[in-house]
């Protein structure tokens, strides 16, 4: 990882640790089991958060890789004898989760440097129906090849713009980025989440011109940009970093009034652990973790007492840029995501 991240887990680690089982590890000798995204997300966590948060407090933490729709439906197949202990979730599922008794409430006094996050961060604590905290931030915007695309596009606009027809890539419903970004672009329209239909009529025409092609997942996009002769995708801040890494030259720009993924960290309800899952937490929104995971993964830090260092600082949306991001109601979402997705897959195999 970079310069920023060891930095970032020296402080989380500095001075030497108690030795375990002592009056300073709280929890030593206890278990907890939290799920993971995967991949470069799982090392960033495993560094960042797990070590560190170990050899402090004395718990071990097991990992099960579940994203979130996933870990969704283990909790709820688990319900009353859960295997998670804390669940993160992305795409806005700790709203069912919650609304399913299978979350623990966090009190918004339990959070640690609550003064400290960005507003929206404590949302979901607020309606003290189970949902935790935002750990981490995905700005939403718009992808573009700089060999292809001089101009940086600054509106959502930009997606029906002539000059791109046919160099468009938009995103499945599935994902939930690709309902995300199509939510901002549907609203620059005249829409909103009571009228998807300016959307989806634009979309219609894109598709019918063959002016934009869907993809599904993440690694399709960089296959877009590659081999498909795409130039602008609506997609995410972190995802315009991974292409960065893989070598494409990238830029990412986020328009007004953009959305973005929240991450949610969320104590699962009835496991006896409650307390040192809060603790864990409470160590991911330290700013010495949330700088660790901007610099690894250019996920935005809810917490805006961290200071993004100049070498990246144009990558990764964080303090008071953050206030501007729209965080559509992930209730309403929920009651809608049904409809909108049957809409959208006739759209897209018409």
């Amino acid at each position: 990882m970079a310069g920023a991240v060891a930095l970032a887990l020296t402080g989380c680690s500095s001075g030497s640790a108690p030795e375990s089982g002592s009056k300073d590890q709280p929890f030593a000798g206890q278990t907890i089991v939290v799920n993971s995204f995967g991949g470069d997300y799982e090392a960033t966590l495993q560094e960042a958060v797990i070590k560190p948060f170990e050899a402090e407090t004395g718990a071990k933490v097991e990992v099960v890789t579940a994203y979130s729709a996933d870990a969704l439906a283990q909790l709820t197949a688990q319900k009353g004898k859960p295997q998670l202990d804390v669940v993160t979730f992305s795409g806005g599922q700790e709203v069912v989760a919650a609304a399913d008794g299978l979350l623990a409430p966090i009190a918004e006094a339990d959070i640690e440097g609550a003064a400290d996050l960005v507003p929206t961060a404590l949302d979901g604590v607020k309606r003290g129906e189970g949902e935790g905290p935002v750990i981490q931030i995905a700005p939403m915007g718009l992808i573009y090849l700089k060999d292809q695309v001089k101009d940086a596009p600054t509106s959502w606009d930009a997606v029906l713009d002539p000059k791109f027809a046919g160099h468009v890539a938009l995103t499945d419903f599935s994902n939930s980025y690709g309902l995300l970004t199509f939510l901002a672009m549907n609203a620059k329209l005249g829409g909103s989440t009571d009228d998807v239909q300016p959307g989806l009529d634009a979309v219609g025409g894109l598709l019918a011109k063959n002016d934009a092609v869907v993809t599904a997942t993440s690694p399709e996009i960089q296959q877009a940009f590659t081999q498909r002769d795409i130039w602008l995708a609506p997609y995410a801040q972190d995802y315009a970093y991974t292409l960065t890494k893989a070598g494409l030259n990238v830029g990412f720009t986020v328009p007004e009034n953009s959305p973005a993924s929240y991450i949610t960290a969320n104590v699962v309800a009835g496991t006896g652990k409650e307390d040192l899952a809060t603790a864990f937490v409470n160590y991911q929104l330290r700013p010495e973790v949330q700088l660790a995971w901007a610099d690894a993964l250019r996920y935005s830090p809810t917490n805006m007492t961290v200071e993004i260092p100049a070498e990246f600082a144009e990558e990764v949306i964080a303090g008071e840029g953050l206030t501007g991001l729209v965080r559509f109601d992930p209730t309403e979402i929920d009651a809608k995501r049904a409809e909108w997705v049957k809409a959208w897959n006739a759209l897209v195999a018409s």
